[in-house]
């Protein structure tokens, strides 16, 4: 039986009818067309689904309607503003902090929600923070770099 949900998607209303009780990967992907945050291992132990629900990091292959509905959402689709990448991006580019790149829109995901809470985190701090994240190609220093420089960028530190 169809259920018709509703939330905030990227800064818009959107509302999907769904088939039950489907996890916001699913949803994401399959109703929306939103294919940028990956799906991997389903179990919520490797970080390429993650996008932010309610200004916190989730794992959206186990987020399920309860959850997500009438939620504020933003996916790595929703970072980029006007085609202007978000410094998170840039700085991956800069930083060379991707190589298949499958695992780089769930990194920068995680890093913009630990920024979100933390605007000045230590090396340390991302390195903990980001091994929920994994990433099969080893790029793992270029993304720490990255998540420095990016919240430099955005925190204009001095």
């Amino acid at each position: 039986m169809k259920q018709t949900i509703g939330f905030k998607l990227n800064g818009k209303k959107v509302t999907v009818a769904i088939n039950g009780d489907e996890s916001l990967l699913t949803v994401l992907r399959e109703y929306l067309d939103n294919t940028g945050t990956k799906y991997s291992c389903g179990l919520g132990q490797c970080g390429a689904c993650t996008v932010i629900l309610n200004n916190q990091t989730s794992q959206s292959c186990i987020t399920y309607v309860d959850a997500f509905e009438n939620a504020e959402i933003i996916t790595i689709e929703g970072l980029a503003n006007n085609n202007e990448l978000h410094p998170i991006q840039e700085a991956f580019v800069a930083h060379d902090a991707l190589q298949c790149g499958f695992c780089t829109p769930g990194m920068i995901m995680n890093s913009y929600g630990l920024l979100l809470k933390n605007p000045n985190p230590s090396r340390e701090e991302i390195i903990s923070e980001m091994e929920v994240n994994l990433c099969r190609c080893g790029s793992y220093n270029n993304i720490v770099d990255a998540i420095e420089t990016a919240s430099e960028k955005m925190f204009k530190k001095l």
